[in-house]
């Protein structure tokens, strides 16, 4: 397992690091009244460097219906993002628990779904073992990776740091864990536009599908929150750091202007070949 990453509220910062994270999940709300004051920062943050993005809702006890419909009101989720259920809180039921994932399942079918709580939780408050689309277990008290529970599990919380709740998913790198939140969904391909297309700040789809593909394949040389249906300096940097990967992984020669910018069609072609 190599894929690592945090879950954050409005404890930490807006600004955490993001070195050697895969993903990140950020709380965005809890009951029916609270919404992080940081999520939207915290979000944004794991989006400009190209981090898998969830968000948690904390349960409180009354109607689960309606705390998972604020939820997805106030979360502001976008294609890829995972969407989780926090479940702590000892006047929530199994029954709903149950209820949130189903009721959010059924409401955000393109989602995943996945249920977070402690061992504790897990082995004696649960009693039907269902967990959505995973299961995101806290065991502190265990190795990474080697939570003490026998059910299948996605997600493990294993320690915490300086503050800041440390986790490892089980998949076998970041690639695998898109194609999971993604449902299997590939970064769009466009048709190679002509390469003095690339001189411009033209707005197109054209742009976005080169800016999911280089994220995809974890060629991100983006700062900031960029704009992906403009040209700029993030998409030349991160376009020639995928050239210089793929020569080197496919060993096709490419030398000189053959890594510059822009895009020409081999290379456009090569970078949306799937599992490339």
């Amino acid at each position: 397992m190599t894929v690592n990453g945090i879950d954050v509220a409005s404890y930490q910062s807006s600004d955490y690091s993001t070195t050697g994270l895969d993903f990140v999940i950020v709380k965005a709300t809890e009951g029916s009244s609270y919404v992080n004051p940081k999520h939207a920062a915290q979000i944004a943050t794991g989006r400009a460097h190209g981090l898998v993005v969830g968000h948690y809702h904390f349960a409180r006890p009354g109607s689960m219906s309606a705390q998972a419909d604020y939820f997805l009101a106030q979360a502001g989720v976008k294609a890829g993002d995972i969407l989780a259920f926090d479940w702590e809180d000892t006047g929530v039921s199994g029954a709903d628990k149950d209820g949130w994932l189903r009721h959010v399942q059924a409401k955000a079918p393109d989602h995943r779904v996945i249920l977070y709580c402690n061992k504790d939780f897990w082995l004696h408050r649960d009693t039907t073992s269902f967990c959505a689309d995973g299961l995101w277990i806290a065991d502190p008290s265990a190795p990474k990776g080697h939570p003490g529970i026998e059910h299948p599990w996605l997600f493990h919380q294993y320690s915490v740091q300086d503050g800041q709740d440390l986790n490892v998913g089980n998949f076998s790198g970041r690639p695998a864990l898109m194609t999971w939140a993604g449902k299997g969904a590939a970064p769009r391909y466009e048709p190679f536009p002509g390469a003095g297309w690339f001189t411009h700040g033209r707005r197109s789809p054209i742009v976005a599908a080169m800016h999911d593909r280089l994220v995809a394949v974890g060629c991100n040389h983006y700062a900031g929150t960029a704009d992906k249906d403009v040209v700029g300096s993030g998409d030349v940097a991160s376009y020639e750091a995928w050239q210089r990967k793929y020569n080197t992984d496919h060993h096709k020669g490419w030398t000189g202007s053959a890594l510059k910018w822009p895009p020409g069609k081999e290379t456009w072609d090569a970078l949306h070949v799937p599992n490339v």
